[in-house]
């Protein structure tokens, strides 16, 4: 596999520190910490007033170490990088990452077809938000996050966004329609992650039990058969999922995992995944692999790294 690596511009003295622990090793309250920034720029976004809306808490001065990446993405208006980190949610912009919004261990983070954040975990010192957070929506880019639902009683360490539904699981797996009235679902085991089809909505969930679709909002789950085990997965589009298996390979379908391609190019183990297809067609997958986010438009035969 050959890898290129882009320009890092001005992270030159950003000290980027990605934990690999579980998700449930995460702590309840992140710190922000005094060590090199990981971008010179000031947060950013309008301070929240009250317990349902909470903006930035981080002052210009003080610089930001990110210790574990949850979710990495891409802003749908824009096409930016983003990471939602134990630390808060974080932007690349020129080059620079830059945090955004006030500090909460994102747990988990979604984009919903409508270009609406979504997200859950645990506030950072000094946000005005419940422990835990609950279900949170941002529609200003991350700036300010406001409690729509299951505030102080739900952390969802997996969130699918469909165009109708939001799918989470905090130990429970649950469904709402309305982001405020929940429905139980049964599921053969625990989610790792959750994603969503951009049109239809049309569930995956990478468990102990194999890699598992419903088309009725988590009612019933049938398995697919990826030809290595899924640890991570998403759509790309509504026919195309791309997984990363468990011996650190990429594997894709363009039937809606009908059949699959194992793809013979290692990108080592990934702790976070993100793919979409472009306007020129091809499919772009973003992954977190040890301390570095990388990026394959040809499956994993080359990759450039975004952030290291």
């Amino acid at each position: 596999m050959t890898t290129r690596t882009l320009p890092r511009r001005a992270l030159t003295a950003a000290a980027l520190m990605i934990g690999l622990a579980a998700l449930t090793a995460c702590s309840p309250t992140p710190t922000t910490t005094k060590q090199a920034p990981i971008s010179s720029s000031a947060a950013s976004g309008t301070p929240g007033s009250s317990p349902t809306a909470a903006g930035p808490t981080t002052k210009a001065s003080e610089p930001v170490t990110i210790t574990h990446i949850h979710t990495v993405a891409r802003d749908p208006k824009t096409g930016e990088l983003l990471l939602a980190t134990h630390e808060g949610l974080f932007r690349q912009s020129a080059g620079e990452l830059h945090q955004s919004g006030p500090v909460i261990d994102l747990m988990s983070f979604a984009i919903a077809p409508d270009g609406t954040y979504y997200a859950s975990g645990h506030p950072g010192t000094g946000t005005d938000l419940p422990e835990p957070v609950g279900l949170l929506s941002s529609t200003d880019s991350g700036r300010t996050w406001k409690v729509l639902s299951r505030g102080g009683q739900s952390d969802f360490h997996a969130l699918g966004a469909g165009p109708r539904t939001i799918t989470g699981f905090d130990g429970t797996l649950r469904t709402t329609s309305n982001r405020t009235d929940w429905t139980t679902r049964a599921i053969p085991a625990p989610p790792r992650t959750l994603a969503a089809a951009p049109t239809t909505g049309t569930l995956l969930a990478t468990t102990r039990a194999g890699l598992l679709l419903s088309t009725d909002d988590g009612a019933s789950w049938r398995t697919l058969s990826p030809p290595e085990t899924a640890v991570l997965v998403a759509w790309a589009d509504e026919q195309t999922i791309i997984a990363a298996t468990a011996t650190g390979k990429l594997a894709s379908s363009t039937d809606a995992g009908a059949t699959w391609t194992l793809h013979p190019n290692p990108i080592g183990p990934a702790s976070a995944l993100y793919a979409q297809r472009g306007s020129d067609q091809k499919v772009e997958i973003i992954a977190v692999v040890g301390t570095k986010v990388l990026r394959t438009t040809n499956n994993g035969e080359t990759t450039n790294h975004l952030v290291s």
